[in-house]
C-alpha cells in the first residue's frame, strides 16, 4: 500500500499524508480511500509514532485522531505546531468521536484546521483533505489571484502572505480563519448563511454546518474586542453572519 512507499512517492510529487487513529480498521480504510485518491499515505498508532513519522518525513497534511491513548491528539497537535516556528504550518484534519462543541473548539484552539467526526464517510474525508490541499497550494505562490490587501474596521489582511493584523499587531489565524477572515472582508455588509460560507470559503457542497459555526466563534474571539458581544461579525438570526466594516461605536452608560 501507499504507506510502504510515501518516501519515493513524496519525492516524486505526489501529496503525503500522515494517518494518525489507534484503530487499525479506520486507519486502514482511511488509508485505501486517500490512496486510490492518489495520495502516499503512512500510518501511526499513537502520538509519539506521528510525531516521529512527521519528522522523519514532512507531511502535506495530517489526519489526526483526538482520542489517542497515552499522548492525545490535542498534544500532538501541540507539539507539532510548536516545531513549526518560522515554517508554513502543516494542515491538520482532526478525527473525533465526541460532539461535543467543546472538543471541536479545543482542536481548533490548538492549531487544526478543521475537524470530522465520527461515524463519517472515507469519501467525504477525502473531499476535505484534497479542499485542504487546494487551498495551501493556492498561497502564497499564487499571489496574483489572492488580490489586494484587505482593510476595515482596524483589520488588515495580506492575502498573498497569509498575513493579518488587528490594529497593527499580528494576528494568529489558522488556514481556515484567515480565508474566513478574508471572505468577510471581501463582502461586507452582506448577509452569508452558513451554506454560502461553506461552499464559499471551505469549497464543500455538503458537510457539517456546525464547523463554520465553531469557526466563526473561534474568529470572533480573536478580532473582536468582546467576543461576547460581536460588532464586527453580527449574527443574523435566522439568516446567517454579516461583516460590519464600520461597526457602530460602543455606549458606555453614564457618559455623554
Amino acid at each position: 500500500m501507499a504507506a510502504a512507499n510515501s518516501a519515493e512517492s513524496m519525492d516524486e510529487g505526489v501529496r503525503g499524508v500522515l494517518v494518525v487513529d489507534d484503530d487499525p480498521t479506520v486507519s486502514e480504510v482511511v488509508a485505501g480511500y486517500l490512496d486510490r485518491a492518489g495520495f502516499a499515505v503512512r500510518l501511526a498508532g499513537d502520538g509519539p509514532a506521528a510525531l516521529r513519522a512527521a519528522e522523519e518525513h514532512r507531511p502535506d497534511l495530517v489526519v489526526l485522531d483526538l482520542m489517542l491513548p497515552g499522548m492525545d491528539g490535542l498534544e500532538v497537535c501541540r507539539r507539532l505546531r510548536a516545531r513549526e516556528a518560522g515554517t508554513p504550518p502543516v494542515p491538520v484534519i482532526m478525527l473525533t468521536a465526541r460532539g461535543d462543541e467543546d472538543d471541536r473548539i479545543l482542536g481548533l484552539e490548538v492549531g487544526a484546521d478543521d475537524y470530522v467526526t465520527k461515524p463519517f464517510s472515507p469519501r467525504e474525508l477525502v473531499l476535505r483533505v484534497q479542499s485542504v490541499l487546494r487551498r495551501v497550494a493556492a498561497t502564497p505562490a499564487a499571489a496574483p489571484a489572492a488580490g489586494p490587501r484587505l482593510a476595515a474596521a482596524g483589520l488588515t489582511l495580506d492575502p498573498a502572505g497569509r498575513r493579518a493584523a488587528k490594529d497593527g499587531t499580528e494576528l494568529a489565524l489558522t488556514l481556515r480563519e484567515f480565508d474566513l477572515l478574508a471572505y468577510f472582508l471581501r463582502h461586507p455588509g452582506e448577509v452569508c448563511d452558513r451554506e454560502r460560507l461553506m461552499r464559499e470559503v471551505w469549497g464543500w457542497d455538503f458537510g457539517d454546518l456546525s464547523t463554520v459555526t465553531v469557526h466563526v466563534r473561534r474568529l470572533r474571539g480573536k478580532i473582536e474586542d468582546d467576543p461576547a458581544s460581536p460588532r464586527l461579525i453580527q449574527t443574523v438570526w435566522g439568516a446567517g453572519y454579516r461583516f460590519d466594516a464600520q461597526p457602530s461605536p460602543t455606549v458606555v452608560a453614564g457618559r455623554a
